[in-house]
């Protein structure tokens, strides 16, 4: 992809100004918005590649404006907040953000994340050119030429992170697929808060497409190991 399209969303000045200059430097496009209606009035109008988006924005919720972009646009969203927790982490998560980076951040964990966005991008669209085959296990299907997951025949909500999850364990049914592994074809690396994010992307992928919660099918965790996609009739 080149000279993908940065949307900043950040009102606090200093932070607003790091990002800006740190992508400025690396030869990145960018947009900037200060609050939730200029993010969504930037995401509708420029159709950017990327967005950086903080949550405690002064007009609304950083949340409310990842559901508005959501509802017509699969740009990837990365939240980057000062909420650490993993309730707010998922909730983010479930409203559609595809990463999550907790404040404060160092220069070269923000570039590394945008770099793997941006590289995850255009592996996607070279599964969708290159890759016509369906998977089908029992109730779930992923149709790989057309990018969607479907359970019952009805399409699945996934943030493109999720997305490329549930595609890397498809893919390896049967197999114990190691956190290194995984984080490694998500993110490209294997930092020890990946781990910590890889759990949060499981926790949402699993409330979508295991029926019951309590008695999972599709996904079984090897407790300090990583986890398999199982087969099911």
């Amino acid at each position: 992809m080149n000279n993908p399209v940065v949307l900043v969303v950040e009102d606090d000045t200093p932070v607003r100004n790091l990002i800006v200059t740190t992508l400025k430097t690396h030869e990145y496009k960018y947009l900037t918005a200060v609050n939730g209606a200029e993010a969504v009035m930037a995401a509708s109008s420029h159709n950017p590649d990327v967005a950086f988006l903080d949550l405690g924005l002064p007009d609304m919720d950083g949340i409310d404006v990842i559901r508005r972009i959501r509802s017509w646009s699969n740009m990837p969203i990365i939240v980057i907040s000062a909420r650490s927790d993993d309730a707010d982490k998922i909730e983010a998560l479930d409203a559609g953000a595809d990463d999550y980076l907790t404040k404060p951040f160092s220069v070269e964990e923000l570039l590394a994340r945008l770099r793997v966005t941006i590289r995850r991008l255009s592996l996607m669209g070279n599964d969708n050119n290159n890759d016509r085959s369906v998977y089908t296990n029992g109730r779930l299907t992923i149709d790989y030429s057309a990018g969607v997951a479907l359970l019952d025949g009805e399409e699945l909500k996934l943030t493109s992170m999720e997305y490329k999850l549930l595609c890397i364990l498809a893919k390896n049914t049967g197999k114990v697929l190691t956190h290194t592994y995984i984080t490694q074809n998500i993110w490209g690396r294997n930092w020890d808060n990946d781990i910590a994010s890889l759990r949060v992307f499981m926790t949402t992928l699993r409330k979508k497409i295991e029926p019951d919660r309590d008695s999972p099918k599709y996904i079984q965790t090897h407790v300090g190991i990583g986890y398999r996609m199982m087969k099911v009739d």
